[in-house]
């Protein structure tokens, strides 16, 4: 055992605590535990309060409570079949005679004492003649008061073992330094680092828990807080690429129909960051067919009338394609030359564009990454703009900027995140929300319905691909055996066969390869596919304007802003369009959820309601959004302690840039940070 008092925290590691060991570190290291300042960071999930003692017949059904009591009988041992031995003996609380079973529990069995005093903890059922406990939790009366926590446990490292481990560790520890200031202590009413790290995995007392967890939240909150205003500030570099004039007015000529106030707005705050001498780093969110692309248009019309050249990097051939028929099409009274750049472009072709790029004959160039190629050169690039942010790493985006000099960065997103919570996630970019549609856009038609339903649904398709639309059919997987659910796979094959056998139908999944997807989607696009049946990977796909259904199977199974960005592949024509969604599952809350769908198509309201019910985690999948992640604090639920950590990480680094009076901080900051992709 190692003096802890005198040893780097995240340094030391785990095995070196009494009672670890090599082999056990490797139990911890599956938890995520590698060294002490980890085993003292992974907190208690809840907690029971073995303090407070009720009688029998005090202790309200269905909840575990905590029972003093004195054995008096012995144990007795009964072998009811290979692999399972009961242990049952009696105890009393002085007034009532409590009857317990144990399972295979021959270790506990055999430490109990008759006439020895014990806290049972665990529920007591009861009936009109007798109290029993099934698998308590039993330790002697001298060790067992206080309240007890509780954590995240596996098969082969309980929970009690590891609060033995975090115990040792505290107690080898004399003080935890703070990372804060008197000042900010104070002024934020919050207690000693070491104070919150002792009571938050052994509270003295209930109340201590909050107290603890406050600090503890705003620690980790203000971390992250000052990591993305220190990333964003070190993406606030000079540049001389000076947009000379805003000419919106100008652009607008062009188009055939009026921009909103919102998209106005947007495109305003981008030519007011590229006229003031530094990168621009700005997200465009907005809401699906809120009018992103226009807004780039409008960037890039006066970006290239100041002299300078735009890139566009789209995640997918077809939709790169798309932006690049839309622009050609939109600026075809220009002078603008447009070029399309993606791993399909002939090899011939390839060479002229890249001279061209480098000579700066081309204007706009729209991409996939196949922009990011090392003997891809610019003359004079000025704005990179990427679309659906989520689908590019950070490397991708940040190798496209550095093809020019610190060039102007726009991020265009199309999942509707609230205000507040869009400020953390996107920390080091500033925000333009796009939360009008534009005139015109017409409202999808949604409905929840049983699997009942499918012979009038399946009618219902066949009625519009005959009328001359499409269709797209979402389910949850790909592969037979992933559960119980019928896969992709197979349910495309039962409907070509028993279905759909006059259509032609098609399947696109995660599994496929890049082209073969871009192959299915190019032929939904060109209509040669009627229906296409698809996992979630349909969800950022192309502009099909004929397609005026989407059916989505198992639609319980989906986060609500999943189904909000498949419901927006519909309604992008003239035609009416529908999007159903299939659920057997009549639980309350899953009907709820659905009917939100039903009731609304703001995506914003829609965002907020998932977050609430069902959390950051199923709201943004699999932490796509490069988000460091968070042990204690709640992205919605400590939005007030947020809020708080906003305005003091700024007083911070106004009064100290460096933070270098917060050594421990900025230690904190760069450990944070370093475990994601920023």
């Amino acid at each position: 055992m190692i003096d802890l008092s005198k040893t780097d925290l995240n340094s030391c590691n785990i095995q070196y605590i009494k009672g670890v060991g090599e082999k056990r570190a490797q139990l911890f290291n599956k938890l995520g535990i590698y060294s002490v300042r980890d085993l003292i960071s992974f907190y208690p999930r809840k907690y029971q309060d073995w303090s407070k003692n009720v009688s029998v017949l005090d202790a309200p059904e269905g909840e575990a409570v905590a029972i003093k009591a004195t054995m008096i009988t012995p144990v007795k041992e009964s072998l009811i079949r290979k692999g399972m031995t009961l242990y049952k003996c009696n105890f009393s609380d002085g007034q009532n005679v409590i009857h317990v079973t144990l399972f295979n529990n021959k270790y506990l069995a055999k430490s109990l004492r008759t006439f020895d005093d014990y806290i049972l903890y665990g529920k007591v059922e009861k009936s009109f003649t007798s109290a029993s406990m099934t698998s308590p939790q039993i330790e002697k009366l001298d060790t067992a008061d206080g309240i007890h926590p509780i954590y995240s446990a596996t098969d082969k490292l309980n929970s009690r073992a590891i609060a033995k481990v975090v115990k040792t560790a505290l107690d080898n520890i004399d003080y935890i330094e703070d990372t804060l200031s008197e000042d900010i202590i104070k002024r934020y009413k919050l207690c000693s680092l070491d104070f919150a790290t002792r009571e938050i995995h052994f509270p003295s007392k209930q109340e201590n828990i909050e107290i603890a967890r406050r600090r503890l939240i705003f620690e980790e909150l203000l971390t992250l807080q000052l990591g993305l205003l220190k990333l964003k500030d070190k993406k606030e570099v000079k540049n001389d690429l000076v947009i000379k004039a805003d000419l919106t007015d100008e652009f607008c000529s062009l188009l055939p129909f009026e921009l909103t106030g919102a998209q106005k707005r947007a495109i305003s705050e981008c030519l007011a960051d590229m006229k003031n001498g530094k990168a621009m780093n700005r997200l465009i969110q907005g809401d699906v067919g809120s009018g992103k692309t226009a807004v780039a248009a409008a960037v890039m019309y006066s970006t290239v009338k100041s002299g300078y050249q735009c890139a566009m990097m789209a995640p997918t051939e077809i939709l790169a394609t798309q932006h690049f028929e839309s622009l050609s099409k939109l600026f075809d009274g220009t002078d603008f030359n447009i070029a399309l750049l993606t791993g399909s472009t002939k090899a011939k072709e390839k060479r002229e564009i890249k001279a061209a790029l480098m000579d700066g004959e081309i204007d706009i160039i729209i991409g996939t990454h196949a922009l990011i190629q090392n003997d891809v050169e610019f003359s004079e690039l000025a704005l990179v703009i990427t679309d659906e942010q989520h689908r590019f790493g950070v490397e991708q985006r940040a190798n496209l900027a550095m093809k020019g000099k610190n060039p102007h960065l726009m991020v265009m997103s199309a999942t509707p995140i609230p205000r507040t919570l869009g400020l953390i996630i996107y920390g080091d970019l500033d925000i333009s929300i796009l939360d009008e549609l534009p005139p015109g856009r017409q409202e999808i038609r949604t409905d929840v319905v049983t699997s009942a339903y499918h012979e009038r649904i399946y009618s219902f398709i066949k009625k519009a691909v005959d009328a001359g639309n499409q269709a797209y059919i979402v389910c949850s997987l790909v592969d037979e055996g992933e559960s119980d659910l019928i896969s992709a796979k197979e349910y495309a094959e039962e409907l070509q066969t028993k279905v759909f056998s006059q259509y032609n139908l098609g399947l696109l999944h995660g599994k496929m390869k890049a082209k073969e997807k871009d192959g299915v989607m190019s032929a939904f696009s060109r209509g040669d596919i009627q229906i296409l049946v698809s996992t979630t990977v349909v969800e950022v796909g192309v502009d099909v304007p004929n397609a005026t259904i989407m059916l989505i199977e198992n639609a319980d199974r989906f986060g609500l802003s999943a189904l909000h960005q498949l419901r927006g592949r519909v309604g992008r024509g003239k035609d009416k369009s529908y999007c159903i969604l299939v659920s057997d599952n009549d639980s309350e809350t899953s009907q709820e959820r659905l009917h939100v769908m039903k009731s609304t198509s703001n995506g914003f309201r829609i965002a907020e309601y998932d977050l609430k019910t069902r959390g950051p985690g199923d709201f943004f999948g699999k932490r796509q959004h490069g988000l460091p992640n968070l042990i204690i604090a709640d992205m919605l639920g400590d939005m007030d302690t947020l809020k708080e950590c906003q305005q003091c990480a700024k007083e911070m680094l106004r009064d100290d840039i460096r933070l270098d009076k917060y050594p421990l901080l900025c230690q904190n900051i760069n450990d944070m940070f370093r475990k994601t992709d920023y």
